[in-house]
C-alpha cells in the first residue's frame, strides 16, 4: 500500500507542476519556494532544540571496545572515546563513513535449524554511494545560489564531469545517485523482513529523491532549460526581489517544485536523521562511566534510614545478643 500511494503521490505533484508551470509561474517559481525554506529552517530549529533540551542522564554511548579504566589496561580510544579528540574522531568516521554501518551483519535462519550471521557490506557501499553523491550534488548547485561562484563549487563540478562523457558532459554523480536509489528502493520491494516493516514514510522520501534525480537528469540532457534564467530566478529569490524570468520550462518547475515539497518534509520525516545523529547521545557523548560517577538527577529524594541510625535503634537488643558494634 505505502509502495503504490508513495508512487502515486509523486506523479501526482510532478503532474500539478506540470500543468500549473504556464499557468501560475509565480506560485511554483516564487510562492512554494519560500514557504519550503521556512519549513524547513523552522522545522530543522524546531527539531535539534527539541533534541537539546532533552535530558541525558547517564553516558549511553554505543561502545564496542575496552573502555579506558586502569593504566595498564589498553583502551580502543575510537571504539570507547573518553575525550573529546577520540569522540570527534569517532563522530567523523561515523558522519563521513557510516562505521557502524560498515559493521553491520545480517542473520539468516538456514535448515536445522540454525542461525547464522553473514556480512551485510551491499547496503554500506551504496548508502555511501548515494550520501556521497547527493553532498556533492548539493556543493554543484551552489553556483546557481552565488556570484562569484566560490572556487570549491567549481572544482566540484569540474571533477564531477571530469570524464566528458557526451555533450552536455555526464556528471558521476547522475549514474550513481540513480544505482543508489534503485538498489535502496529494490532492496525494500524484494526483502521480506524490509518489506514488512517499510511504510509510506519510508516509501515516499524515497520515490521523491528518485523523481528529483530524474527530474533534473531529464532537464539536463533532454529537455533543454535555459541555466542563466534558472540563475536569474534562484538570484532574484536570494535577494527577496522575486521575477520570474522567460524560458524556465515545465521540466524546470517539475524539478524544483519536487525540491520544495522533499525540503518542506524534511525536517518531519526519517530524513531528520542528517542533524539528529550529532545529538545523539549513544555517539555523541565520550564513555567516562569507569573516570566519574554520574547520579541520575531524575531520582526522587527519600529519606533513608543510615546504618548508624539502624545501630542506635536497635543498640540495646544488639548488645544483649552479643552482636558486635561500630560504635560504642
Amino acid at each position: 500500500m505505502g509502495l503504490t500511494l508513495s508512487f502515486i503521490l509523486v506523479c501526482a505533484l510532478s503532474l500539478a507542476a506540470y500543468a500549473g508551470a504556464g499557468k501560475l509561474p509565480a506560485l511554483f517559481g516564487i510562492w512554494f519556494p519560500y514557504a519550503a525554506s521556512v519549513l524547513f529552517l523552522g522545522g530543522i530549529l524546531f527539531r535539534l532544540i527539541d533534541w537539546a533540551r532533552s535530558a541525558v542522564p547517564f553516558r549511553i554511548t554505543t561502545t564496542a571496545g575496552q573502555a579506558k579504566s586502569l593504566p595498564w589496561i589498553k583502551s580502543e580510544r575510537l571504539e570507547s572515546p573518553s575525550g573529546l579528540p577520540s569522540l570527534l574522531g569517532r563522530m567523523a568516521l561515523e558522519v563521513l563513513f557510516f562505521r557502524s554501518l560498515f559493521r553491520n551483519t545480517r542473520a539468516e535462519i538456514h535448515p536445522g535449524p540454525k542461525l547464522a550471521y553473514g556480512s551485510s557490506k551491499w547496503l554500506w557501499i551504496f548508502a555511501m554511494m548515494f550520501h556521497w553523491s547527493f553532498l556533492i550534488i548539493f556543493i554543484r548547485h551552489l553556483r546557481f545560489f552565488s556570484e562569484p561562484v566560490p572556487f570549491l563549487v567549481s572544482l566540484t563540478h569540474s571533477l564531477d564531469g571530469l570524464f566528458e562523457i557526451g555533450l552536455p558532459e555526464l556528471y558521476i554523480t547522475n549514474v550513481l545517485i540513480m544505482l543508489a536509489l534503485s538498489y535502496l528502493l529494490v532492496r525494500r520491494i524484494i526483502v521480506p523482513q524490509v518489506r514488512y516493516i517499510s511504510l509510506l514514510s519510508d516509501y515516499f522520501p524515497l520515490f521523491m529523491l528518485i523523481g528529483i534525480a530524474l527530474s533534473g537528469i531529464i532537464m539536463r540532457y533532454f529537455v533543454k532549460t535555459d541555466v542563466v534564467a534558472a540563475k536569474k530566478l534562484i538570484m532574484s529569490l536570494l535577494l527577496f526581489s522575486p521575477s520570474i524570468p522567460e524560458g524556465l520550462g515545465s521540466a524546470f518547475y517539475i524539478h524544483l517544485f519536487l525540491v520544495c515539497v522533499f525540503f518542506a518534509i524534511f525536517p518531519f520525516s526519517k530524513l531528520s536523521h542528517m542533524a539528529g545523529v550529532f545529538l545523539s547521545p549513544t555517539r555523541n557523548l565520550a564513555n567516562t562511566n569507569r573516570l566519574r560517577r554520574h547520579i541520575n538527577p531524575w531520582n526522587h529524594p527519600v529519606k533513608v534510614h543510615t546504618y548508624e541510625e539502624w545501630e542506635d535503634e536497635f543498640r540495646d537488643r544488639l548488645k544483649a545478643a552479643g552482636y558486635q558494634l561500630e560504635r560504642e
